[in-house]
């Protein structure tokens, strides 16, 4: 005869790998926040580099982003100049 303990309940298997997926999608939504907000800070930090003069290969050197990401950062910003993209293929 099989003791209750000793069998495996599917349910109990079900709440263990559900709570596993709510708590790791919490810590999914709060590390998002986190990033956003950090986001933000580099955005101003970038554009106020761009405005000292510094050059932009190094800010986005130092920031560790790309230049799709940077580049729109900068023409958004007021004081800071950027030349429009040339037609792809030349």
């Amino acid at each position: 005869m099989l003791y209750a303990s000793a069998v495996e309940i599917p349910e109990a298997r079900q709440v263990a790998a559900l709570q596993r997926v709510a708590d790791l999608g919490r810590q999914r939504k709060d590390l998002l926040a986190q990033v956003e907000h950090v986001m933000e800070h580099l955005r101003e930090a970038c554009v106020d580099a761009a405005r000292t003069g510094a050059t932009r290969s190094r800010i986005r050197e130092l920031a560790e982003v790309s230049t799709s990401t940077l580049y729109p950062w900068l023409a958004d910003a007021e004081g800071v100049t950027v030349r429009p993209t040339r037609p792809k293929g030349r």
